[in-house]
């Protein structure tokens, strides 16, 4: 039997009947034209050979259960256009995933930065804090952290505001001298 004088329903009746060169012959007659469609459609050639592959392995697989109404040709384009489809879409929906986890793993590693980054900074003020003459640092505790105005500080230790003035200057002067640009942030954000 020559095979590739055989129509399509022929062929598809061998087919179902499990005649593999029947099978080879579909296989030569419309590989390459589906590679062409689906290439138009996907782009890149091993995705082709697989949609291509994955197509010709389920039609005979299912040889015996297939019911094709619309012509072999018409099923054969109408399944590859639909794999080649479903792979974009599945390409996409990967591609959006792995953008998302990149955006996620930069911006979890930019905030660790910035977390470690504030911890330094703290220790490294409170360090030159706690460097500070103890009357200066209470001083500047108070103002600072405890939010009291250079009035109740003043009440609070029993000395006078210019005193306290004085006090708060001369920290922000160490302070500006030792922090150097940090000093600004130090000043405005205690």
């Amino acid at each position: 039997m020559v095979y590739s004088n055989q129509t399509e329903t022929e062929l598809m009746t061998l087919l179902k009947e499990g005649d593999h060169k029947a099978f080879l012959e579909i296989y030569d007659r419309y590989k390459v034209l589906l590679q062409q469609h689906a290439y138009k459609k996907i782009g890149d050639a091993q995705d082709v050979q697989d949609v291509i592959q994955e197509l010709f392995t389920e039609l005979w697989d299912k040889r015996i259960s297939l019911n094709i109404t619309t012509g072999l040709s018409n099923y054969l384009f109408t399944a590859i256009r639909n794999r080649s489809l479903n792979l974009i879409y599945k390409r996409r929906k990967e591609m959006h995933y792995l953008e998302s986890l990149e955006e996620f793993i930069n911006e979890g590693n930019y905030l660790i930065d910035l977390q470690i980054r504030e911890r330094e900074f703290t220790e490294l003020i409170q360090k030159e804090i706690d460097a500070l003459p103890t009357r200066m640092r209470e001083v500047y505790k108070l103002s600072r952290e405890e939010g009291l105005s250079h009035k109740q500080i003043a009440e609070l230790l029993g000395t006078s505001e210019t005193t306290v003035s004085k006090q708060i200057t001369n920290v922000l002067k160490i302070l500006r001298k030792k922090l150097g640009s940090l000093y600004f942030i130090t000043f405005f954000f205690p």
